[in-house]
């Protein structure tokens, strides 16, 4: 998959992982394969944003959609709504209602940082990344 022409302002996103669930799949070779249960469910749904790089793990960027729950495998092509912010610079893309972040936050440990910051930050975080 490739992102937009107009990304960072619009990006394109995979599920993997769905909020309430154990069983986690990874996006490989254009589509969505099973990776493993987790022992804890995700509060929220997790994926990443094909074709880009996050050079803090040198893997896909990370994203979380926050509200709407979606079926793995889904892709969404939508506006950054925040950047979930991580001290160790393995920043998620967030999209959907950040008034519902609560959950998201607690699930990383204090250590991690981790903070919400606004929709100018994601796209001015995006832009750097590579893709």
């Amino acid at each position: 998959m490739k992102q937009p022409a107009d990304f960072p302002h619009r990006a394109l996103g995979v599920v993997e992982w769905r909020a309430g669930e154990t069983r986690r799949f990874v996006y490989r070779d254009g589509g969505v394969k099973f990776l493993r249960d987790e022992p804890w469910t995700a509060p929220v749904d997790y994926g990443c944003l094909p074709g880009t790089l996050n050079p803090a793990d040198d893997a896909e960027v990370d994203c979380v959609w926050l509200g709407t729950t979606h079926e793995v495998g889904e892709t969404t092509l939508l506006a950054p709504t925040g950047l979930l912010w991580l001290a160790d610079l393995d920043h998620k893309v967030v999209f959907g209602d950040v008034r519902g972040a609560a959950p998201l936050l607690a699930w990383f440990p204090p250590a991690r940082g981790a903070r919400l910051l606004p929709p100018r930050s994601a796209l001015a975080w995006m832009t750097t990344l590579t893709r």
